[in-house]
């Protein structure tokens, strides 16, 4: 019935590609709050090149088509081999869903994703979720249907109920945190904590200045593999993965937003904040071409219209959780609040899972609120499998 009413086709070709790139601003062309994420952004994800978990996994792509031709939905799904195990079943992925509202169709696209992943001998789907990191492309927008900032995703409030409609269930909250920069540190209690460890000499932090990529990257990868791959469907990083995420935010990266903390000299802590970049390309279309590269520059580097930061990463190691790094390196980042010329004045925390609740606390006990709410949707293939939110095991 479903296949009488649709036509389900795969994206091999770039006349396809350019349609699955570009359906979405049809689907959004009444919504002032909406921008379109740079073409090159989502290219990059499907391209066996550029992104390493071809090496373990495949993906394919989908566009919709209702009888009259006109495109209904289109879809992704994925999956790579070292993530998927990491779950109680091996589990893929579905993202990059953009759909009518319309049951029909989106179980359509949802049929299409769990029959690939099974022919790939998966035994789970989660969804909407990324060929890659988590920090881009990853989850359903439920609540703070606020203009999106870059690479977070920003859709209708009835996709919720297509993937619920479909079986799919809640596998953890996202939270988006909004931050008065120049509030500081709040809570009496993290500010003597955090101004006693700076004041222990076994203690530095620093911002990135003077550093050189390959301390940058080392840094960055110690504390993340320490700090991150614990938790469910996250795999520890090698140097090659810590230099590209380096080289894809050095075009816009102010290096006082970017903070390390150490402990006799080792890596503890880690803070990345970026411009948000949606503030610049907002009319851009989709399209980084010259034109747009030099609107870019001008007004990432010469006007600096963005006055919003982006919580990019927050990495602490677990031997030092608990021991006051978490507000000495925000103490830290005051000074360069502090300096002269600093033009952001909101900072966005994104990617607070609510299997983290140690850092949900910090995060409000240091002035935040959520700002917005993401779902990561998780569907056994085995219907008669117990299911199980993330974190109930830590």
């Amino acid at each position: 019935m479903k296949m009488e009413k649709y036509n389900l086709i795969v994206v091999k070709e770039k006349k396809l590609a350019d349609k699955f790139l570009y359906f979405p601003a049809l689907l959004y062309k009444d919504d002032p709050k909406w921008i379109k994420p740079l073409n090159e952004e989502v290219e990059k994800v499907f391209d066996k090149s550029k992104n390493k978990l071809f090496k373990t996994g495949d993906a394919i792509r989908w566009l919709l088509y209702n009888v009259d031709g006109t495109i209904a939905g289109r879809m992704a799904a994925f999956f790579d081999k070292r993530t998927a195990s990491k779950n109680d079943q091996l589990t893929g992925g579905i993202g990059f869903f953009e759909c009518i509202n319309d049951e029909d169709a989106a179980h359509t696209l949802f049929d299409a994703g769990k029959e690939w992943l099974k022919q790939k001998g998966m035994e789970a789907m989660d969804g909407p979720v990324n060929f890659g990191d988590r920090n881009s492309f990853w989850g359903c927008l439920v609540d703070g249907f606020r203009e999106p900032v870059f690479n977070m995703p920003y859709n209708h409030p009835y996709y919720r109920e297509l993937f619920e409609s479909y079986g799919f269930k809640n596998y953890f909250n996202q939270y988006t945190y909004h931050i008065d920069v120049y509030t500081g540190v709040q809570s009496p209690v993290l500010r003597e904590k955090g101004e006693r460890l700076l004041k222990n000499s076994d203690y530095h932090f620093r911002t990135i200045k003077g550093m050189s990529d390959d301390e940058i990257t080392q840094a960055y990868m110690a504390i993340y593999n320490k700090a991150w791959a614990k938790f469910p469907g996250v795999s520890s990083i090698r140097i090659q993965h810590a230099m590209a995420l380096l080289n894809s935010i050095k075009p816009i990266l102010d290096r006082r937003t970017f903070i390390y903390g150490y402990y006799k000299n080792e890596p503890v802590v880690f803070y990345i904040m970026v411009p948000d970049l949606n503030q610049m390309i907002y009319d851009f279309n989709g399209k980084l071409n010259l034109l747009n590269k030099a609107k870019l520059f001008y007004r990432l580097k010469v006007k600096r219209v963005s006055t919003r930061l982006i919580g990019m990463i927050f990495g602490v190691v677990p031997e030092h959780q608990g021991k006051g790094v978490e507000s000495a390196i925000l103490l830290r980042f005051e000074k360069e609040i502090k300096s002269d010329g600093f033009p952001y004045a909101d900072l966005e925390m994104n990617w607070i899972g609510d299997f983290n609740p140690v850092m949900m606390k910090f995060v409000e006990q240091i002035g935040g609120r959520i700002y917005k709410t993401h779902v990561t949707f998780r569907y056994l293939f085995d219907r008669k499998k117990e299911f199980k939110r993330a974190g109930l095991s830590f």
